[in-house]
């Protein structure tokens, strides 16, 4: 009889087929007793890691400084979600009084209409 997957464990295998096909059973447990290597897993995400690169204006990131500057900006743009959803009855009012104060703060002096 031909393996279906060799060099695979027919024990570890056969518990995965029956955990498949009859739920968890008195052999299931083996089934996630395979060895995992972390090595290839950490190898890996270093190769992704040294290719993630951010250009933001003048800020420039590579490698984890840009994934964790793309985490940054991920939360701070649910916190600001989150306070404006919070305070979603006030914001009209807080919009009015932020562009009176942009315009407070211009550097040009309107001119009067006479």
């Amino acid at each position: 009889m031909r393996t279906l997957f060799p060099g695979r464990d027919e024990e570890r295998l056969a518990a995965l087929v029956f955990a498949a096909m009859y739920g968890a059973g008195a052999c299931a447990p083996a089934a996630y007793n395979i060895p995992v290597n972390f090595n290839k897993y950490f190898k890996g995400l270093a190769k992704v890691t040294k290719t993630f690169s951010l250009e933001i204006g003048p800020l420039r990131a590579q490698g984890i400084p840009a994934v964790l500057v793309g985490v940054t900006g991920v939360i701070l743009a649910a916190g600001v979600a989150r306070s404006l959803l919070q305070s979603s009855d006030r914001l009209p009012e807080t919009l009015r009084e932020a562009r009176s104060l942009a315009q407070t703060m211009r550097a040009e002096v309107p001119k009067l209409s006479s």
